[in-house]
């Protein structure tokens, strides 16, 4: 009996440090709890929104998370690509949604996806508050697979 106790102890430590490091599937809803004010940038001469993380986003940062969305192959020459809750006509560029709505993102392999695909994207999720040149979420060490 009391092996079976130890077995059963090391079992939930076993799964429970194994959770720990697994993927966690992220909705563009969890991804919206961020709300934004325009801070003045000197060296760029202009205003741009500076987003506020609530603590359900924070707890994020630097986990591996799975999000799934549209696939905006921006300047592909450049390695610039985006995931967009909505497709390319009614992207956050285009004026609908916001930057909350969109995800930059960094692969070790160059995906082969056309626009407005339809994937699954996996990698780390860095939150950017402070730098203009990149969007407020950024998913590096990126693996995408095609949803349908």
């Amino acid at each position: 009996m009391k092996h079976c106790k130890i077995i059963f102890i090391i079992y939930f430590l076993v799964c429970g440090f194994a959770s720990s490091y697994a993927q966690q599937k992220v909705t563009w809803t969890d991804l919206s709890k961020v709300t934004f004010t325009e801070e003045y940038f000197q060296s760029y001469g202009d205003y741009f929104l500076k987003p506020h993380f609530k603590e359900s986003v924070k707890k994020l940062a630097g986990k591996t998370i799975t999000v799934e969305g549209h696939f905006l192959n921006i300047f592909p020459e450049e390695n610039v690509y985006i995931l967009s809750k909505t497709p390319m006509s009614a992207c956050f560029f285009c004026g609908v949604g916001g930057p909350e709505t969109t995800v930059e993102l960094q692969f070790n392999q160059t995906p082969s996806f056309k626009t407005d695909a339809i994937v699954s994207v996996t990698g780390t999720l860095e939150l950017n508050s402070d730098g203009v040149e990149h969007f407020i979420f950024i998913l590096k060490n990126c693996k995408a697979e095609k949803v349908n």
